[in-house]
């Protein structure tokens, strides 16, 4: 036993001890490094998917300044042509219609109302007379105007007929283009603007 027992002996066997202490220590080291690795590959990945997720969702808004302008130019463009800026463009159009119809327009009175910034809803108050087949063309074209404006039929009433002659009461809304000072004037009065005989 004292030969096994000797300096050197026990040195090698310090030594020997040693190395298996590294290795399973260097074998534990590599198990939590392989561990902590894979748990941060599965946490990039679903970063990565939810990324990718979030990257398709915005994707599609991508174009959305273009769109705004876009729609801010129809909106200008629409107003230019549709929404005229005084009530007699108002007056000339139904007029136009009711004469090419070949409806009497025997009064008319509109009331205007501040509606958003910028615009001005009229509505009328009209009562018109003719033949049955007249009046109805009048009526669609009223609903169908595409020149200077576009009327919004709330009411039509039959107030009467003689001899072939039908006579309606016609209410309709429009729009007119507005700067801030008349529509405030035309809120604030409440009465009608113009009336027609």
């Amino acid at each position: 036993m004292r030969k096994y027992l000797s300096p050197l002996n026990l040195l090698a066997g310090g030594v020997l001890l040693l190395v298996i202490f590294d290795i399973a220590l260097g074998t534990k080291l590599a198990l939590a490094w392989h561990e902590a690795s894979s748990d941060q590959s599965e946490a990039y990945a679903a970063d990565m998917a939810r990324y990718t997720l979030l990257a398709a969702q915005v994707q599609h808004i991508g174009g959305l300044p273009a769109s705004i302008a876009g729609s801010r130019d129809e909106a200008e463009a629409f107003y230019g042509a549709r929404v005229p800026g005084n009530d007699s463009a108002i007056l000339a159009e139904l007029g136009g219609l009711a004469s090419r119809n070949r409806v009497r327009l025997s009064r008319a009175s509109y009331t205007p109302r501040a509606a958003v910034p910028g615009l001005v809803e009229q509505s009328i108050d009209a009562s018109l007379s003719g033949e049955y087949t007249a009046l109805m063309h009048f009526i669609n074209d009223v609903e169908r105007d595409r020149n200077h404006a576009f009327f919004i039929i709330r009411n039509v009433t039959l107030t009467g007929q003689q001899s072939g002659v039908v006579n309606l009461r016609l209410r309709l809304t429009t729009y007119m283009r507005a700067d801030a000072a008349s529509a405030a004037i035309m809120a604030s009065s409440g009465r009608p603007a113009a009336e027609v005989q």
